[in-house]
């Protein structure tokens, strides 16, 4: 069953991120500012901020799909687009820890979503 709400080229469903998380098939990487992700996160998520990505690529694997996530998609979708052009299994979480949350996921830290 298609989701019209995302694009199945590039992005995962909140709830597709949290089965490949929970089953280590990815890793999730929160692109956010720091006061955002401080508000509240993904548990087990990991936290490099959107413009420190490039120096930090060699840090994430190339053998396992990576799911950026941000607060409502545009972000993760810039990441995703970056790293699949640098041969990297990369996803965006489509509509953010926004959807994540409004899906009934849980949100560790501070359990919000900052304002961007």
């Amino acid at each position: 069953m298609s989701n019209p709400l995302v694009n199945p080229e590039i992005e995962v469903t909140p709830r597709q991120a949290s089965e490949l998380l929970e089953s280590g098939e990815a890793i999730v990487v929160d692109v956010r500012e720091p006061y955002e992700r401080e508000a509240g996160h993904i548990e087990g998520s990991r936290h490099i901020e959107l413009e420190r990505l490039a120096s930090q690529a060699e840090t994430l694997p190339k053998d396992r799909k990576i799911v950026f996530q941000c607060r409502a998609g545009a972000r993760s979708a810039m990441a995703a687009q970056a790293f699949r052009a640098s041969g990297y299994d990369a996803w965006s979480m489509a509509g953010g820890l926004e959807r994540w949350r409004d899906e009934g996921l849980p949100v560790g830290g501070g359990g919000e979503v900052a304002p961007h």
